[in-house]
């Protein structure tokens, strides 16, 4: 029996090499600077003003959770199907 090329046994795979660089590269670009965004103040004013209610829409929630937990909640399946029929065309 005869075997040829008995030098190719210690030999280096290509591919590894090309794996190698890879990840150096990849380990180099993790330094550089990443994406940041800026919120000015007029839009923080607006995010801010979404959170206040007024007194009257406190009274209307307080209202609404009272009614849910006792169960006197009354869901009006007209008023529901009327805004669902746009989207259902």
């Amino acid at each position: 029996m005869k075997i040829n090329d008995n030098g190719r046994i210690g030999a280096v795979n290509p591919y590894k090499k090309t794996g190698d660089a890879t990840f150096a590269q990849a380990a180099a670009k993790k330094g550089k600077a990443k994406d940041q965004v800026e919120i000015s103040v007029e839009a923080k004013e607006l995010l801010g003003a979404q959170g206040i209610r007024t007194e009257e829409q406190s009274q209307r929630i307080e209202q609404l959770k009272a009614s849910v937990a006792s169960g006197t909640y009354h869901v009006a399946a007209g008023k529901i199907a009327e805004k669902l029929l746009p989207y259902l065309k």
